[in-house]
Protein backbone atom coordinates (compact mmCIF):
# COMPACT_ATOMS: atom_id res chain seq x y z
CA UNK A 1 0.00 0.00 0.00
CA UNK A 2 1.01 3.80 -0.80
CA UNK A 3 0.32 6.44 1.24
CA UNK A 4 -0.99 8.27 -1.71
CA UNK A 5 -3.44 5.29 -2.07
CA UNK A 6 -4.00 3.64 1.22
CA UNK A 7 -6.28 5.04 3.15
CA UNK A 8 -4.38 7.06 5.83
CA UNK A 9 -5.56 8.40 9.17
CA UNK A 10 -4.58 12.08 10.92
CA UNK A 11 -5.64 12.79 14.04
CA UNK A 12 -5.14 16.57 15.17
CA UNK A 13 -6.28 17.30 19.17
CA UNK A 14 -5.93 20.20 20.97
CA UNK A 15 -6.07 20.11 24.72
CA UNK A 16 -8.73 21.49 27.46
CA UNK A 17 -10.82 23.60 24.35
CA UNK A 18 -14.52 24.18 24.99
CA UNK A 19 -16.68 23.37 22.37
CA UNK A 20 -17.77 26.74 21.45
CA UNK A 21 -14.16 28.24 20.02
CA UNK A 22 -14.71 27.68 16.73
CA UNK A 23 -14.58 30.88 14.63
CA UNK A 24 -17.58 29.42 12.17
CA UNK A 25 -19.74 29.36 15.26
CA UNK A 26 -18.66 31.67 17.67
CA UNK A 27 -17.40 35.23 15.98
CA UNK A 28 -15.36 36.38 19.09
CA UNK A 29 -12.32 34.20 17.78
CA UNK A 30 -10.40 33.60 14.70
CA UNK A 31 -10.02 30.01 13.61
CA UNK A 32 -9.68 30.06 9.90
CA UNK A 33 -7.87 26.50 9.03
CA UNK A 34 -10.53 25.07 11.39
CA UNK A 35 -13.14 26.64 9.74
CA UNK A 36 -12.04 25.47 6.19
CA UNK A 37 -12.07 22.11 7.77
CA UNK A 38 -15.97 22.75 8.60
CA UNK A 39 -16.59 23.90 5.39
CA UNK A 40 -15.06 20.86 3.71
CA UNK A 41 -15.84 18.61 6.57
CA UNK A 42 -18.81 17.76 9.01
CA UNK A 43 -18.85 19.66 12.30
CA UNK A 44 -20.45 17.55 15.24
CA UNK A 45 -21.59 19.16 17.90
CA UNK A 46 -22.94 16.61 20.57
CA UNK A 47 -19.20 15.25 21.05
CA UNK A 48 -17.77 14.01 24.34
CA UNK A 49 -14.90 12.85 26.04
CA UNK A 50 -14.77 9.69 27.99
CA UNK A 51 -13.72 10.99 31.09
CA UNK A 52 -13.11 14.85 31.58
CA UNK A 53 -9.39 14.72 32.50
CA UNK A 54 -6.40 14.20 29.77
CA UNK A 55 -4.79 10.75 30.75
CA UNK A 56 -8.14 8.44 30.72
CA UNK A 57 -9.20 10.00 27.67
CA UNK A 58 -6.18 9.68 25.67
CA UNK A 59 -5.70 6.20 26.98
CA UNK A 60 -9.10 6.00 26.00
CA UNK A 61 -8.29 7.38 22.13
CA UNK A 62 -5.57 5.11 21.81
CA UNK A 63 -7.18 1.63 23.06
CA UNK A 64 -10.99 2.21 22.29
CA UNK A 65 -11.80 1.55 25.77
CA UNK A 66 -13.15 3.52 28.59
CA UNK A 67 -10.75 4.46 31.76
CA UNK A 68 -12.26 1.53 33.88
CA UNK A 69 -11.49 -1.22 31.38
CA UNK A 70 -7.92 0.03 30.04
CA UNK A 71 -6.88 0.88 33.37
CA UNK A 72 -5.65 4.88 33.55
CA UNK A 73 -8.73 5.60 36.08
CA UNK A 74 -7.36 9.78 36.36
CA UNK A 75 -4.55 11.76 35.95
CA UNK A 76 -1.27 10.51 37.95
CA UNK A 77 -2.05 7.02 36.83
CA UNK A 78 -0.07 5.12 34.81
CA UNK A 79 -1.88 3.37 31.24
CA UNK A 80 -0.83 -0.15 31.20
CA UNK A 81 1.30 -1.26 28.76
CA UNK A 82 -0.10 -4.62 28.25
CA UNK A 83 -3.58 -2.63 26.36
CA UNK A 84 -4.07 -3.49 23.18
CA UNK A 85 -3.77 -0.12 20.76
CA UNK A 86 -5.35 1.28 17.56
CA UNK A 87 -1.15 1.86 16.96
CA UNK A 88 -0.43 -1.87 17.32
CA UNK A 89 -3.20 -3.27 14.84
CA UNK A 90 -2.60 -0.64 11.93
CA UNK A 91 1.51 -1.50 12.67
CA UNK A 92 0.20 -5.27 12.17
CA UNK A 93 -1.34 -4.14 8.60
CA UNK A 94 1.69 -2.17 7.42
CA UNK A 95 1.18 1.50 8.58
CA UNK A 96 3.26 3.60 9.76
CA UNK A 97 1.67 4.59 13.35
CA UNK A 98 3.35 7.92 14.59
CA UNK A 99 2.53 10.35 17.98
CA UNK A 100 3.93 14.22 17.44
CA UNK A 101 2.88 16.03 20.65
CA UNK A 102 1.32 15.98 23.87
CA UNK A 103 0.82 12.00 25.02
CA UNK A 104 0.50 12.18 28.75
CA UNK A 105 0.21 8.32 29.20
CA UNK A 106 2.15 8.45 32.13
CA UNK A 107 2.27 9.99 35.45
CA UNK A 108 5.06 13.14 36.75
CA UNK A 109 6.06 10.35 39.19
CA UNK A 110 7.78 7.12 38.62
CA UNK A 111 7.67 4.00 41.33
CA UNK A 112 8.25 0.70 41.29
CA UNK A 113 5.58 -1.70 39.08
CA UNK A 114 4.60 2.07 37.70
CA UNK A 115 7.51 3.08 35.92
CA UNK A 116 7.25 6.32 34.01
CA UNK A 117 9.18 8.32 30.95
CA UNK A 118 7.02 11.31 31.40
CA UNK A 119 8.26 12.54 34.93
CA UNK A 120 11.59 13.91 36.00
CA UNK A 121 14.91 13.78 35.68
CA UNK A 122 13.96 11.64 32.49
CA UNK A 123 12.19 14.32 31.04
CA UNK A 124 15.26 16.66 30.64
CA UNK A 125 18.05 13.47 30.08
CA UNK A 126 17.95 14.46 26.39
CA UNK A 127 20.81 12.13 25.31
CA UNK A 128 18.04 9.44 26.57
CA UNK A 129 15.48 11.47 24.42
CA UNK A 130 17.97 11.45 21.20
CA UNK A 131 18.13 8.00 21.41
CA UNK A 132 14.24 7.10 22.29
CA UNK A 133 11.49 6.98 19.43
CA UNK A 134 9.11 4.17 20.53
CA UNK A 135 7.99 2.01 20.10
CA UNK A 136 5.29 3.00 22.61
CA UNK A 137 1.92 2.27 23.35
CA UNK A 138 1.58 1.14 19.50
CA UNK A 139 3.46 4.29 18.09
CA UNK A 140 6.47 3.03 15.83
CA UNK A 141 7.62 6.42 16.01
CA UNK A 142 7.47 8.72 18.79
CA UNK A 143 8.42 12.94 19.22
CA UNK A 144 6.86 13.73 23.02
CA UNK A 145 6.83 16.60 25.31
CA UNK A 146 5.04 17.37 28.47
CA UNK A 147 4.58 20.08 29.76
CA UNK A 148 1.79 22.97 29.10
CA UNK A 149 2.80 26.19 28.24
CA UNK A 150 5.88 27.35 30.26
CA UNK A 151 5.84 24.47 33.12
CA UNK A 152 8.95 22.92 33.99
CA UNK A 153 8.26 19.34 32.81
CA UNK A 154 9.33 21.25 29.53
CA UNK A 155 12.41 18.40 27.69
CA UNK A 156 12.19 15.74 25.79
CA UNK A 157 12.17 15.81 21.63
CA UNK A 158 10.79 18.77 22.03
CA UNK A 159 13.24 20.53 23.89
CA UNK A 160 16.08 18.78 21.86
CA UNK A 161 14.31 20.44 18.83
CA UNK A 162 14.48 23.74 20.30
CA UNK A 163 18.31 23.28 20.57
CA UNK A 164 18.82 21.86 17.43
CA UNK A 165 16.94 25.31 15.99
CA UNK A 166 19.60 27.29 17.88
CA UNK A 167 17.89 28.10 20.96
CA UNK A 168 20.63 26.73 23.86
CA UNK A 169 19.10 28.54 26.50
CA UNK A 170 15.83 27.47 26.10
CA UNK A 171 15.42 26.59 29.62
CA UNK A 172 15.54 30.22 30.81
CA UNK A 173 11.58 30.94 29.11
CA UNK A 174 10.38 27.91 31.55
CA UNK A 175 9.64 27.58 35.26
CA UNK A 176 12.34 26.39 37.20
CA UNK A 177 13.26 22.77 37.88
CA UNK A 178 13.28 21.79 40.71
CA UNK A 179 10.85 24.23 41.61
CA UNK A 180 11.68 27.08 43.76
CA UNK A 181 9.42 27.58 46.49
CA UNK A 182 7.25 30.92 46.44
CA UNK A 183 5.24 32.58 49.11
CA UNK A 184 1.81 32.77 49.36
CA UNK A 185 1.78 30.73 45.65
CA UNK A 186 -2.11 30.76 44.52
CA UNK A 187 -3.22 27.03 44.42
CA UNK A 188 -4.56 27.70 41.09
CA UNK A 189 -1.28 26.55 39.48
CA UNK A 190 -2.43 27.46 36.00
CA UNK A 191 -2.46 31.57 36.78
CA UNK A 192 0.33 33.25 35.25
CA UNK A 193 0.71 37.65 35.45
CA UNK A 194 0.68 38.84 32.17
CA UNK A 195 0.50 36.34 29.92
CA UNK A 196 2.72 37.32 27.70
CA UNK A 197 5.45 34.89 27.59
CA UNK A 198 8.76 36.20 26.65
CA UNK A 199 9.88 32.94 24.25
CA UNK A 200 9.82 33.71 20.36
CA UNK A 201 6.79 32.29 18.95
CA UNK A 202 9.21 30.51 16.38
CA UNK A 203 10.26 27.87 19.18
CA UNK A 204 6.39 27.79 20.71
CA UNK A 205 5.76 24.20 21.19
CA UNK A 206 2.68 24.87 18.86
CA UNK A 207 5.28 25.43 15.89
CA UNK A 208 7.14 22.43 16.99
CA UNK A 209 3.99 19.85 17.09
CA UNK A 210 3.01 20.98 13.46
CA UNK A 211 6.40 21.26 11.49
CA UNK A 212 7.51 17.77 13.47
CA UNK A 213 3.87 17.04 12.22
CA UNK A 214 4.52 17.95 8.54
CA UNK A 215 8.13 16.56 8.26
CA UNK A 216 6.94 13.26 9.49
CA UNK A 217 3.94 13.09 6.63
CA UNK A 218 6.65 13.99 3.99
CA UNK A 219 8.53 11.10 5.58
CA UNK A 220 5.57 8.74 4.78
CA UNK A 221 4.90 10.05 1.17
CA UNK A 222 8.07 9.76 0.42
CA UNK A 223 8.24 6.19 1.75
CA UNK A 224 4.95 5.42 -0.06
CA UNK A 225 3.51 3.87 3.35
CA UNK A 226 0.24 4.88 4.57
CA UNK A 227 -0.25 6.33 8.06
CA UNK A 228 -2.14 6.80 11.62
CA UNK A 229 -0.39 9.84 12.62
CA UNK A 230 -1.73 11.86 15.80
CA UNK A 231 -0.63 15.55 15.72
CA UNK A 232 -1.41 16.33 19.62
CA UNK A 233 -1.01 20.18 20.65
CA UNK A 234 -1.01 20.99 23.98
CA UNK A 235 -2.70 24.57 23.74
CA UNK A 236 -5.28 25.55 24.66
CA UNK A 237 -4.21 24.20 27.89
CA UNK A 238 -3.48 26.46 31.24
CA UNK A 239 -1.39 28.01 32.59
CA UNK A 240 -2.77 31.61 30.41
CA UNK A 241 0.28 31.99 28.86
CA UNK A 242 1.38 32.48 24.76
CA UNK A 243 4.08 34.65 23.05
CA UNK A 244 3.17 37.32 20.80
CA UNK A 245 1.87 38.58 18.43
CA UNK A 246 -1.17 35.85 19.86
CA UNK A 247 -0.76 37.40 23.34
CA UNK A 248 -2.02 40.53 22.15
CA UNK A 249 -4.20 39.71 19.41
CA UNK A 250 -7.55 39.70 21.01
CA UNK A 251 -8.95 42.51 23.64
CA UNK A 252 -9.98 41.68 26.65
CA UNK A 253 -12.80 44.08 26.95
CA UNK A 254 -14.05 42.18 24.57
CA UNK A 255 -14.12 38.96 25.80
CA UNK A 256 -17.43 37.90 27.44
CA UNK A 257 -17.18 35.23 30.38
CA UNK A 258 -19.66 32.65 31.35
CA UNK A 259 -21.56 33.87 34.67
CA UNK A 260 -22.95 32.11 37.80
CA UNK A 261 -26.51 32.37 38.11
CA UNK A 262 -27.44 33.09 42.08
CA UNK A 263 -29.20 29.83 43.33
CA UNK A 264 -27.72 27.57 40.95
CA UNK A 265 -25.99 25.27 43.46
CA UNK A 266 -28.90 24.84 46.18
CA UNK A 267 -29.92 21.92 44.36
CA UNK A 268 -26.33 20.61 43.34
CA UNK A 269 -23.99 18.41 45.20
CA UNK A 270 -21.99 20.06 47.96
CA UNK A 271 -18.60 20.50 46.14
CA UNK A 272 -20.17 23.19 43.92
CA UNK A 273 -21.41 25.57 46.22
CA UNK A 274 -17.85 25.37 48.01
CA UNK A 275 -16.24 26.60 44.98
CA UNK A 276 -18.31 30.14 45.66
CA UNK A 277 -15.81 30.18 48.91
CA UNK A 278 -12.61 32.11 49.20
CA UNK A 279 -11.30 29.60 51.28
CA UNK A 280 -13.07 25.95 50.72
CA UNK A 281 -11.96 23.21 52.67
CA UNK A 282 -12.44 19.96 50.76
CA UNK A 283 -10.80 17.89 53.30
CA UNK A 284 -13.87 15.47 53.42
CA UNK A 285 -12.61 14.26 50.30
CA UNK A 286 -9.34 13.42 50.94
CA UNK A 287 -8.33 9.68 51.14
CA UNK A 288 -5.58 7.25 50.76
CA UNK A 289 -4.61 6.43 47.69
CA UNK A 290 -5.90 9.84 46.42
CA UNK A 291 -3.89 12.79 45.43
CA UNK A 292 -4.11 16.44 43.95
CA UNK A 293 -8.01 17.02 43.19
CA UNK A 294 -8.55 19.34 40.30
CA UNK A 295 -10.82 21.65 40.79
CA UNK A 296 -11.14 21.84 44.42
CA UNK A 297 -10.35 25.20 45.19
CA UNK A 298 -11.98 28.66 44.91
CA UNK A 299 -13.34 29.52 41.40
CA UNK A 300 -13.80 33.11 42.51
CA UNK A 301 -12.13 35.25 39.86
CA UNK A 302 -12.27 38.43 39.18
CA UNK A 303 -14.04 39.63 35.81
CA UNK A 304 -11.42 41.74 34.39
CA UNK A 305 -8.61 38.79 35.00
CA UNK A 306 -11.09 36.17 33.90
CA UNK A 307 -11.49 38.66 30.52
CA UNK A 308 -7.81 38.32 30.06
CA UNK A 309 -7.20 34.69 30.98
CA UNK A 310 -10.22 34.22 27.99
CA UNK A 311 -8.36 36.99 25.35
CA UNK A 312 -5.02 34.71 26.22
CA UNK A 313 -6.82 31.53 25.56
CA UNK A 314 -8.37 32.32 22.47
CA UNK A 315 -4.92 33.76 21.77
CA UNK A 316 -3.20 30.00 22.14
CA UNK A 317 -6.33 28.78 20.07
CA UNK A 318 -5.60 31.11 17.18
CA UNK A 319 -2.06 30.30 17.14
CA UNK A 320 -2.51 26.98 16.93
CA UNK A 321 -5.66 27.13 14.70
CA UNK A 322 -2.87 29.08 12.16
CA UNK A 323 -0.22 25.96 12.58
CA UNK A 324 -3.07 23.33 11.92
CA UNK A 325 -3.42 25.43 8.51
CA UNK A 326 -0.21 24.91 7.49
CA UNK A 327 -0.57 20.98 7.97
CA UNK A 328 -3.77 20.72 5.51
CA UNK A 329 -1.96 22.79 3.46
CA UNK A 330 0.76 20.03 3.55
CA UNK A 331 -1.42 17.47 2.98
CA UNK A 332 -2.46 19.39 -0.43
CA UNK A 333 0.74 19.95 -1.24
CA UNK A 334 1.92 16.33 -0.71
CA UNK A 335 -1.29 14.84 -2.27
CA UNK A 336 -2.45 12.89 0.69
CA UNK A 337 -5.68 15.24 1.22
CA UNK A 338 -7.78 12.95 -1.35
CA UNK A 339 -7.29 9.82 0.65
CA UNK A 340 -6.34 11.08 4.30
CA UNK A 341 -9.68 10.93 6.86
CA UNK A 342 -8.85 13.95 9.16
CA UNK A 343 -10.36 14.29 12.32
CA UNK A 344 -9.93 16.96 15.24
CA UNK A 345 -11.60 17.30 18.39
CA UNK A 346 -10.44 18.12 21.99
CA UNK A 347 -9.43 15.78 25.00
CA UNK A 348 -12.16 17.23 27.20
CA UNK A 349 -13.62 20.60 27.71
CA UNK A 350 -12.55 23.79 29.77
CA UNK A 351 -14.63 26.44 31.57
CA UNK A 352 -14.23 29.95 31.69
CA UNK A 353 -16.59 31.61 34.09
CA UNK A 354 -19.81 29.04 33.22
CA UNK A 355 -21.67 28.24 36.33
CA UNK A 356 -18.97 30.21 37.82
CA UNK A 357 -16.18 27.73 37.49
CA UNK A 358 -12.68 28.21 35.82
CA UNK A 359 -10.20 25.25 34.65
CA UNK A 360 -11.81 21.92 35.01
CA UNK A 361 -12.86 19.40 37.59
CA UNK A 362 -15.38 17.49 38.65
CA UNK A 363 -18.09 19.34 37.40
CA UNK A 364 -20.19 17.54 34.30
CA UNK A 365 -21.62 20.57 32.72
CA UNK A 366 -21.67 20.52 29.30
CA UNK A 367 -18.98 23.02 29.27
CA UNK A 368 -16.51 20.48 30.49
CA UNK A 369 -17.54 17.18 28.87
CA UNK A 370 -18.28 18.49 25.44
CA UNK A 371 -15.68 18.78 22.94
CA UNK A 372 -14.95 20.92 19.63
CA UNK A 373 -15.36 17.91 16.64
CA UNK A 374 -14.79 18.07 12.73
CA UNK A 375 -14.45 15.33 10.46
CA UNK A 376 -13.29 15.37 6.44
CA UNK A 377 -13.57 12.38 5.14
CA UNK A 378 -12.57 12.08 1.29
CA UNK A 379 -15.23 11.74 -0.93
CA UNK A 380 -17.75 13.15 1.62
CA UNK A 381 -19.70 16.32 0.83
CA UNK A 382 -18.47 19.54 3.31
CA UNK A 383 -20.17 21.69 5.65
CA UNK A 384 -22.55 20.14 7.27
CA UNK A 385 -23.18 20.17 10.66
CA UNK A 386 -24.30 17.12 12.72
CA UNK A 387 -25.91 16.45 16.30
CA UNK A 388 -25.53 12.80 16.51
CA UNK A 389 -23.51 11.21 19.64
CA UNK A 390 -19.83 11.19 19.36
CA UNK A 391 -17.72 10.08 22.09
CA UNK A 392 -13.85 10.07 21.95
CA UNK A 393 -14.00 6.12 22.91
CA UNK A 394 -15.23 5.73 19.33
CA UNK A 395 -12.03 6.79 17.73
CA UNK A 396 -10.25 3.72 17.92
CA UNK A 397 -12.60 1.67 15.95
CA UNK A 398 -14.00 4.10 13.92
CA UNK A 399 -10.28 4.69 12.14
CA UNK A 400 -9.66 1.13 12.12
CA UNK A 401 -12.88 0.52 10.01
CA UNK A 402 -12.22 3.21 7.86
CA UNK A 403 -8.90 1.90 7.04
CA UNK A 404 -10.65 -1.50 5.64
CA UNK A 405 -9.61 -3.29 8.97
CA UNK A 406 -12.15 -5.01 11.66
CA UNK A 407 -12.23 -3.89 15.10
CA UNK A 408 -11.01 -6.02 17.68
CA UNK A 409 -13.72 -7.36 20.67
CA UNK A 410 -12.07 -5.62 23.39
CA UNK A 411 -12.85 -2.06 22.06
CA UNK A 412 -15.78 -0.69 23.99
CA UNK A 413 -16.60 1.82 21.11
CA UNK A 414 -19.11 2.55 18.21
CA UNK A 415 -17.81 2.34 14.49
CA UNK A 416 -18.92 5.56 13.07
CA UNK A 417 -17.78 5.52 9.81
CA UNK A 418 -21.01 5.22 8.11
CA UNK A 419 -22.10 8.48 9.74
CA UNK A 420 -19.04 10.33 9.48
CA UNK A 421 -20.02 9.39 5.96
CA UNK A 422 -23.10 10.77 5.85
CA UNK A 423 -24.72 7.39 5.29
CA UNK A 424 -26.63 7.02 8.52
CA UNK A 425 -27.77 9.42 10.81
CA UNK A 426 -26.22 8.49 13.95
CA UNK A 427 -24.45 5.04 15.49
CA UNK A 428 -25.61 4.98 19.38
CA UNK A 429 -28.13 7.32 21.06
CA UNK A 430 -25.96 8.12 24.33
CA UNK A 431 -22.67 8.68 25.72
CA UNK A 432 -21.48 7.92 29.12
CA UNK A 433 -18.42 9.89 30.72
CA UNK A 434 -16.78 8.27 33.77
CA UNK A 435 -14.62 10.13 36.10
CA UNK A 436 -13.11 8.51 39.21
CA UNK A 437 -10.55 11.30 39.85
CA UNK A 438 -9.80 9.75 43.76
CA UNK A 439 -10.39 5.51 44.42
CA UNK A 440 -13.81 6.54 46.45
CA UNK A 441 -14.65 9.91 47.65
CA UNK A 442 -14.73 11.20 44.13
CA UNK A 443 -16.02 8.93 41.81
CA UNK A 444 -18.94 9.57 39.55
CA UNK A 445 -20.48 8.97 36.07
CA UNK A 446 -23.02 10.39 33.66
CA UNK A 447 -25.13 9.36 31.34
CA UNK A 448 -26.40 11.52 28.48
CA UNK A 449 -28.75 10.79 25.46
CA UNK A 450 -30.40 14.00 22.94
CA UNK A 451 -32.39 15.17 25.56
CA UNK A 452 -31.51 13.94 29.19
CA UNK A 453 -28.64 14.07 31.12
CA UNK A 454 -27.80 11.88 34.56
CA UNK A 455 -25.04 12.05 36.83
CA UNK A 456 -24.52 9.27 39.93
CA UNK A 457 -22.19 9.72 42.74
CA UNK A 458 -20.53 6.79 44.35
CA UNK A 459 -21.56 6.10 47.67
CA UNK A 460 -23.87 9.36 47.92
CA UNK A 461 -27.50 9.79 47.92
CA UNK A 462 -27.45 13.05 45.88
CA UNK A 463 -26.69 13.23 42.08
CA UNK A 464 -27.88 15.76 38.98
CA UNK A 465 -30.75 14.76 36.61
CA UNK A 466 -31.17 17.80 33.68
CA UNK A 467 -33.53 17.91 30.81
CA UNK A 468 -30.83 19.58 28.47
CA UNK A 469 -34.02 20.89 25.99
CA UNK A 470 -35.62 22.49 28.56
CA UNK A 471 -32.99 23.90 30.57
CA UNK A 472 -29.98 23.84 28.26
CA UNK A 473 -27.80 25.88 30.96
CA UNK A 474 -28.45 23.30 33.72
CA UNK A 475 -29.52 25.18 36.19
CA UNK A 476 -32.55 23.27 37.64
CA UNK A 477 -30.94 20.43 38.73
CA UNK A 478 -34.29 17.80 39.38
CA UNK A 479 -33.26 14.99 40.98
CA UNK A 480 -35.07 15.84 43.95
CA UNK A 481 -38.10 17.32 42.31
CA UNK A 482 -40.89 15.23 43.05
CA UNK A 483 -42.53 15.73 39.84
CA UNK A 484 -39.17 14.11 38.23
CA UNK A 485 -39.47 11.13 39.96
CA UNK A 486 -41.10 9.15 37.17
CA UNK A 487 -38.37 10.76 34.55
CA UNK A 488 -35.69 10.17 37.18
CA UNK A 489 -36.21 6.79 37.22
CA UNK A 490 -36.75 6.50 33.57
CA UNK A 491 -33.33 7.80 32.60
CA UNK A 492 -31.48 5.93 35.62
CA UNK A 493 -33.06 2.48 33.83
CA UNK A 494 -31.26 4.04 30.42
CA UNK A 495 -28.48 4.34 32.28
CA UNK A 496 -28.41 0.82 33.45
CA UNK A 497 -28.99 -0.32 29.83
CA UNK A 498 -26.10 1.86 28.65
CA UNK A 499 -23.64 0.14 31.13
CA UNK A 500 -24.56 -3.06 30.05
CA UNK A 501 -24.34 -2.24 26.06
CA UNK A 502 -20.71 -1.35 26.94
CA UNK A 503 -19.13 -4.71 27.80
CA UNK A 504 -16.66 -5.61 25.67
CA UNK A 505 -16.21 -9.51 24.42
CA UNK A 506 -12.76 -9.71 23.97
CA UNK A 507 -13.23 -13.56 23.16
CA UNK A 508 -16.15 -14.92 21.33
CA UNK A 509 -17.74 -17.69 22.68
CA UNK A 510 -16.98 -20.69 20.13
CA UNK A 511 -19.15 -23.46 22.21
CA UNK A 512 -21.84 -24.45 24.19
CA UNK A 513 -18.99 -25.31 27.12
Amino acid sequence: MAAKTARNVLLITSDQQHWDTLGVANPRIKTPALDRLCREGTRFDRAYCPNPTCSPTRASIITGQYPAWHGCWTIGVKTPEDVPTVGDIFQQHGYASILVGKAHFQPLKSVPGSESLECQPILRDLDFWRRFHGPWYGFGHVETARMHGDESHVGQHYAIWMEDNGLKNWADYFQPWPPRPQKDQDDRYFLREGRHWKLPARFHHTRWVAERTISNLESCAAAGRPFFLWSSFFDPHPPYIISEPWASMYDPHAMVPGRYTEGEFDRMPPHFAKTRETRPDFSMYDEPGGAGLHGFHSHLRDEQELKKDIACYYGMVSFMDEQIGLILDALDRLKLADNTLVVFTSDHGHYLGQHGLIAKGPFHYEDGLRVPMIVRMPGVPGGRVSRSMQSLVDYAPSFLSYAGIKPPGQMQGVDQTAVWAGRAESARDHVVVENRHNPTKVHLRTYIDQRYKVTVYRGQPYGELFDLEADPRELRNLWDDPSAADLKAKVLHRFVQADLQREPTRMPRVTGA
